[in-house]
């Protein structure tokens, strides 16, 4: 299988900026990857959310945390590059499994995914993580849409729930309001993609993506994973994914039995 090109320019980017394209990514496993989705769908698993309201138009479904049971999921993760890549943009020794997610557009979904970062909704800290997000299909209008530098604020965005858009955690104090990044003239950065290409950005990078409002649907499959200082920190409620019965500890690095290291 051909590798992906990180150049020393990809890791400063990534580095500064939280967010940088690598083209062509998964472009050996695209097929691999939309059987998977399919999968997935047709057999959702205890996550799996639909995320429009009554009267919304399209299907916006998604669902994380299947990699184990999904075959096609768990050869992409184990037998890709995406580890050695994740190893280069985090400057990290090690490799750490986190999750997988899906998410699928389908034609005249016009909601957008809310702007958020990832890092808020989850158990864990570090300056060494990193998502990839890879659409399955060609991408113009339902970009993913990345805020340049956002990793490094020093207060972190107040999670939110997206179809209940109500706050995730009783203590707001602690995180900062949801920004309008395109009213507040953030630096924006986002791509024309093809399938298999993939966005990499920091847990903390402030991200969401448009509607699809094309006429073909938007499949994307994400990926999580975890560097060398990423350690388990408790949150001030239901974390998600919540992982129930984790028995860590804060400061611990995440229980391998459960998130195998891939490097």
């Amino acid at each position: 299988m051909p590798v992906a090109e990180i150049t020393p320019d990809m890791i400063e980017t990534y580095q500064t900026e939280g967010v940088v394209l690598i083209r062509g990514l998964w472009s050996d496993w695209v097929d691999e990857l939309r059987a998977g989705v399919e999968r997935n769908m047709a057999e959702p698993g205890p996550y799996a959310a639909e995320n429009l309201k009554p009267g919304e138009g399209g299907r916006f479904f998604d669902d994380y945390c299947n990699w184990q049971r999904i075959p096609e999921f768990a050869r992409v993760i184990r037998e890709s590059d995406v580890a050695r890549v994740a190893a280069q943009l985090m400057q990290s020794s090690r490799v750490q499994m986190f999750h997988d997610h899906v998410l699928v557009k389908e034609p005249g979904t016009s909601k957008p995914t809310p702007w958020h970062q990832d890092g808020p909704y989850y158990f864990v800290e570090g300056q060494q993580t990193v998502s990839f997000w890879s659409p399955l299909d060609p991408v113009r209008e339902a970009s993913l849409r990345c805020v340049a530098g956002s990793h490094r604020w020093e207060k972190e965005v107040l999670p939110t729930r997206w179809l209940a858009e109500t706050n995730f955690y009783p203590d707001s104090d602690r995180y900062m309001p949801v920004p309008d990044p395109d009213a507040e003239g953030m630096l924006v950065r986002e791509w024309q993609m093809e399938p298999g290409d993939a966005v990499a950005f920091n847990y903390r990078t402030l991200h969401g993506a448009r509607g699809n409002l094309a006429g073909s649907r938007r499949r994307a499959f994400s990926l999580r994973l975890l560097g060398d200082d990423a350690r388990y920190v408790e949150r001030p409620g239901r974390t998600s994914p919540p992982y129930p019965g984790h028995d860590m500890q804060p400061g611990q690095v995440l229980r391998e039995d459960w998130f195998p290291f891939l490097i």
